[in-house]
């Protein structure tokens, strides 16, 4: 009698990692979030592995560890892996005072942002098997092989009987034309 789940924030075929009080501006963070947005994740993982900004190093732990995440807990394929969004957030901000001349104090901010790497799998069909279906609705889909070769058989018979319809309507009116 709990309270219901939250309903899941991103897609099917997609999978998060995100990182909490990364240690530099996000201003500086978004200069290397915007170099790997819409990468495939081998081209984003070699991009900030040869990057020279220090904070690239963080920036590829998050990418590795959604990488992680869509192969291990989402069932995604790994190759086809693409880099949906990378956004940044302002996190806490440190505020330090340096001694200036004549009394005064001078301001020193040190600001850490927040990191959120969202990875969508390009050639998804969305389609999902009966039974997860069911699974999902709540309930599972219990048939007998004799009720699964009957509805085998409707399914097969509809089949054939389609094109048949079909080419006799064709044979009609082009008997028609010629009369």
């Amino acid at each position: 009698m709990g309270k219901s789940p939250n309903p899941r924030r991103y897609e099917r075929d997609e999978a998060v990692a995100s990182a909490k009080l990364l240690k530099t501006s996000p201003q500086k963070l978004n200069l290397v979030a915007k170099m790997i947005r819409g990468m495939p994740v081998g081209r984003a993982d070699s991009a900030l592995q040869f990057s020279k900004r220090r904070i690239a190093n963080d920036v590829r732990k998050v990418l590795l560890s959604a990488i992680a995440n869509a192969e291990n807990n989402h069932q995604l394929d790994v190759d086809q892996l693409v880099v949906k969004e990378a956004y940044v957030g302002k996190a806490m901000t440190l505020k330090r005072y340096r001694p200036r001349a004549r009394g005064r104090m001078g301001k020193i901010f040190k600001h850490f942002s927040r990191l959120t790497i969202v990875l969508k799998q390009k050639d998804y069909s969305g389609d999902i098997s009966p039974m997860e279906a069911a699974r999902l609705a709540g309930e599972m889909a219990v048939v007998s092989p004799e009720e699964q070769a009957e509805i085998d058989a409707a399914a097969i018979d509809a089949a054939a009987d389609a094109p048949e319809a079909d080419n006799d309507a064709a044979a009609d009116t082009a008997a028609e034309g010629k009369e």
